[in-house]
């Protein structure tokens, strides 16, 4: 059984550093979210999970604002106001299960690594379909279970995949928790994702452990990934970037008849 991560325990003290990504990664990723988006602009759009808001400010100027960036962590939300403010994003508390929105207010809503941590996703999903308005876009970017990737982590950190096919769901388990709203698959798509610039800067966030996977390990068995890693990274430096494929859900609201 896998326990609850508390993000105002330790992870909002590095998240924002092992998560971030350069200008041009979170220019790729707006470009692939309005792929998938209404066309028109403005949108006003729902951060769901929004963390520290690595992606709260890029939305508001990819699709015109305003943003709701809704994070159920006081600290992570703490962050996020700090570093990640803008004029057209608001950060909220809230959580899946209880948007602090009206009826149809968002014509996008993304879950950037948000699905596995809900809670209670037959309950989210009308919460999040009650806040999309007709015609709107839900984005979920995820790793899914039966579409699991193969990162460079695991090489070292053996248990992580088995944590992972247990904490993420399955592509149809969430088709089927949003269709009872309503809500359809329209995309699934895989995009190339630089995670780091070089094999030494990759290793260097990960030692950050701004991953929820690590609190699920012993610190023994911890150190002894770190310990494989640096070998394997001494005898292998590399030099290129580190790139993973990454999945992105798209899922739609009806147009109101």
């Amino acid at each position: 059984m896998l326990k609850r991560i508390d993000y105002d325990d330790r992870q909002h003290l590095v998240y924002a550093r092992g998560r971030a990504l350069p200008p041009d990664v979170v220019a790729a990723w707006m470009a692939e979210f309005a792929r998938h988006s209404p066309p028109r602009r403005p949108l006003m759009v729902l951060d769901l999970g929004s963390g520290t808001g690595r992606f709260s400010p890029a939305l508001a100027d990819a699709f015109g604002g305003p943003v709701y960036g809704v994070e159920p962590s006081a600290r992570m939300r703490q962050v996020a106001a700090t570093t990640a403010a803008h004029p057209s994003v608001n950060y909220l508390q809230g959580s899946a299960e209880k948007i602090p929105l009206p009826d149809d207010h968002c014509d996008l809503a993304l879950l950037y690594l948000v699905i596995h941590h809900i809670q209670d996703l037959p309950a989210a999903a009308p919460e999040i379909a009650r806040v999309l308005a007709p015609g709107g876009r839900l984005l979920i970017r995820n790793a899914f279970a039966d579409r699991m990737p193969d990162p460079l982590w695991h090489r070292w950190f053996p248990r992580a995949r088995i944590i992972e096919e247990e904490l993420f769901p399955t592509v149809a388990e969430v088709v089927d928790a949003f269709a009872t709203v309503g809500l359809h698959p329209v995309a699934l798509t895989s995009i190339r994702h630089r995670l780091a610039a070089s094999r030494a800067d990759y290793a260097a966030r990960l030692r950050l452990r701004a991953s929820s996977v690590f609190d699920q390990m012993a610190e023994q068995e911890i150190a002894e990934g770190f310990a494989a890693m640096d070998a394997d990274l001494a005898a292998h430096p590399g030099t290129g970037p580190v790139e993973e494929d990454c999945d992105l859900l798209t899922l739609a609201v009806p147009l109101e008849a």
